[in-house]
């Protein structure tokens, strides 16, 4: 049986939402509310539709022009499990993986939660820190605030140090 996961809704095809062609994922259920949050109605934990793992990652193959998938919420780390399984199966299919998240790469690393390393890990792309209004920049790639950073998981991983993306 498949892990289930909690959506708000996908988009088939991005290309505002992480570098090249993406399919994104958006999670239900965040605890941040940021204010001014762009997807208020992937908040509450009650919403959204149930589906399985297997029938993103099925939908996700019939398009060989992605380049990668990106989740995004919602809060992805709420269901960390069931994300890292989707992006562990996403990188057997050749895909990168882009993680929005209100925690910081602190916060996941040191946290005993089920699953937050296990997502950390599938990551490549971390896009972290909470949306934050007063820091709201309509011209940065990728993120909504200033305060957010885009992070290199697997050399920040490595050098034991937040090394930024370059996209």
């Amino acid at each position: 049986m498949s892990t289930m996961l909690q959506i708000a809704g996908v988009v088939k095809e991005s290309i505002v939402d992480g570098p090249g062609f993406r399919f994104v994922v958006f999670t239900q259920g965040c605890k941040h509310n940021c204010p001014g949050c762009h997807n208020p109605h992937t908040h509450s934990f009650e919403g959204g539709t149930s589906v399985s793992v297997d029938s993103l990652l099925e939908q996700i193959g019939k398009n060989p022009l992605l380049d990668g998938i990106t989740l995004s919420g919602g809060e992805p780390f709420e269901q960390a499990a069931a994300c890292a399984e989707l992006a562990a199966k996403a990188h057997m299919s050749g895909l990168n993986v882009m993680t929005y998240t209100g925690y910081t790469i602190k916060a996941i690393q040191i946290s005993r939660r089920a699953g937050w390393r296990s997502l950390l890990e599938e990551t490549d792309i971390l896009v972290d820190g909470r949306f934050e209004l007063d820091k709201k920049n309509l011209l940065l790639r990728f993120k909504g605030s200033e305060n957010q950073r885009i992070i290199d998981v697997k050399k920040s991983l490595k050098e034991k140090a937040v090394v930024l993306a370059e996209i």
